[in-house]
């Protein structure tokens, strides 16, 4: 791992998803989370302060990068909530088959490499009629808006942690075999129109 991927990507990605208006969507996906809850992509913590800690058993933390680990531990300490950290990528995780209530996804599946094997996973081990919830940006109805995603895209992935301004992301949730539930979408006020279109929702696996 890099210099820059070990100890600024961190920084740049703990700030960006902490701005004003990600933290109020977060507000409104992450207190859904019930039971025992897998968060993939935990990164800095930044969704603790937020879980319903009458509603939350435990969270399994999945985190493949040392440096947001170590970013996330005055979070840690901070929250009431239990978290263990699982340090392999979303396209490996180590839990039983059917052992989690929550899946929770919150600008992650734009940087998994391979996230069709990712969330395959993320169905293997949620419950059946557990809940899938997101929280991502991806692309755009707009034409114009979704050319420069295109365009843009091979470029910004090589300085922000290999997120694709340009997943279809309630598709690739259809895709992996979950029921979507609940769908927003919407385009993020205050950002750009390229990075900001979001797709907040819940879906289940079923039963």
């Amino acid at each position: 791992m890099s210099f820059y991927e070990d100890r600024v990507l961190p920084h740049i990605i703990d700030k960006a998803c902490s701005m004003g208006q990600v933290m109020k969507l977060r507000s409104q996906i992450v207190p859904r989370a019930r039971g025992r809850v897998l968060e993939v992509g935990m990164g800095s913590g930044i969704n603790l302060e937020f879980y319903d800690q009458s509603r939350v058993e435990m969270v399994y933390g999945l985190e493949p990068s040392e440096g947001m680990r170590r970013k996330a531990l005055p979070n840690l300490n901070r929250s009431p909530i239990a978290v263990e950290w699982l340090d392999l990528p979303g396209e490996k995780i180590p839990l039983e088959d059917n052992s989690v209530d929550t899946v929770l996804l919150t600008f992650t599946l734009c940087t998994i490499p391979d996230w069709h094997a990712a969330l395959l996973q993320m169905k293997r081990v949620l419950k059946p009629g557990g809940d899938l919830l997101f929280l991502e940006h991806g692309e755009a109805p707009h034409e114009t808006v979704r050319k420069w995603q295109h365009r843009i895209t091979p470029g910004w992935k090589m300085f922000a942690g290999g997120c694709h301004l340009n997943r279809q992301i309630a598709d690739l949730i259809r895709h992996a075999g979950f029921e979507i539930q609940e769908l927003e979408n919407l385009y993020m006020p205050n950002a750009p129109k390229i990075a900001g279109f979001i797709y907040k929702g819940r879906a289940t696996k079923p039963v």
